[in-house]
């Protein structure tokens, strides 16, 4: 840091270019966590009551995308799939990934809640008369995600923080923003310390509202 003079007006004067790219990293972090959210519930339930066929193919999907590094991912969806006639833009390479790459940690999150329920409550309906998919929808799924609501909320963070992969094929979030910007300038500490800042305020809050979220929904004594 010798001869290195701080600038913190410097982050000021491009707030206007940080803040359209934290709304790309917000419109894309949104659309991931709720697909990943959706995905994680719909395939859990598909693995937990065992359909045939489906449950090996979401198996498959788990497999996949668990076991591959999420780079790679967007590298193909956004320069692999244009060979096969397929050109997705930034943006949707964007939410795709993260949701897909979300989905599969949340396949798993959610199937290991449903499952995590006590048999008895399942008995209990099935000897009411209800089928077995009206007993999962009655027990199951309302009891099994509050189970998995803590490993879940923590998957739905790291998709956002995971936004940041897309500076990897260029698309304008806040992290290529910043690099944009410390290209022309070269001002490196003073526009990292900000994005820094940025995402640790962000997650933060995150973190207080998941947590919130948990106790609320906690289900005393245990499950």
């Amino acid at each position: 840091m010798q001869g290195y003079e701080f600038e913190p007006g410097f982050v000021l004067d491009h707030l206007p270019e940080l803040g359209e790219g934290l709304l790309r990293t917000l419109a894309i972090s949104a659309v991931g966590m709720a697909g990943a959210l959706v995905v994680g519930v719909v395939l859990g339930a598909v693995s937990a009551l065992r359909v045939p066929v489906l449950r090996q193919v979401v198996q498959v999907y788990v497999e996949v995308f668990r076991n591959t590094p999420l780079l790679v991912q967007i590298f193909f969806l956004y320069f692999a799939l244009p060979d096969v006639g397929l050109q997705l833009s930034g943006f949707t390479v964007g939410w795709l990934s993260l949701l897909l790459w979300g989905g599969a940690y949340n396949v798993e999150n959610f199937r290991a809640g449903f499952e995590a329920v006590e048999h008895g409550y399942v008995e209990a309906c099935r000897a009411l008369g209800f089928s077995a998919l009206s007993a999962f929808r009655q027990t199951n799924l309302p009891l099994g995600t509050r189970i998995a609501l803590p490993s879940v909320t923590n998957i739905l963070i790291s998709v956002f923080k995971n936004s940041s992969f897309m500076i990897a094929i260029s698309y304008p979030e806040l992290t290529e923003t910043a690099v944009g910007i410390v290209a022309v300038s070269f001002r490196v500490f003073e526009m990292f310390l900000a994005i820094g800042i940025i995402y640790l305020g962000l997650v933060w809050l995150m973190s207080l509202g998941t947590g919130a979220v948990e106790r609320r929904f906690a289900i005393p004594g245990g499950h």
